[in-house]
């Protein structure tokens, strides 16, 4: 086993949540969102604007996200703030998306 190896032993629970965590990766409406997210904390309305959707269908999605612990909110008067839950989740888009351009690059 080289030194990038990490031994893992999950349990059948825990292969389970991470599956879950996946899913809720798998979309790229949420991916939008968390991309959108590793800039600054932010209210539906501008979360909308960035990607291009209607509110409705970001707070859908927002809620998705925050079931799947990867985002969270705050309210500051009437308005709910949205931001990255830890910084995993940061490093769980990085990693993933380093992971797809090395595997595109070795495709070409």
């Amino acid at each position: 086993m080289s030194e990038d190896t990490i031994e893992l032993h999950p349990t059948p629970q825990l292969i389970d949540a991470v599956s879950k965590l996946y899913k809720a990766l798998g979309d790229p409406t949420r991916l939008k969102i968390l991309t959108a997210l590793t800039e600054s904390e932010l209210n539906v309305s501008t979360i909308s604007e960035k990607i291009g959707l209607e509110q409705s269908a970001v707070s859908h999605q927002l809620k998705v996200l925050r079931t799947n612990h990867l985002v969270a909110s705050r309210k500051e008067g009437k308005t709910v703030y949205y931001f990255l839950d830890d910084h995993h989740v940061m490093e769980i888009l990085a990693q993933t998306f380093k992971h797809v351009e090395h595997s595109r690059q070795q495709l070409d």
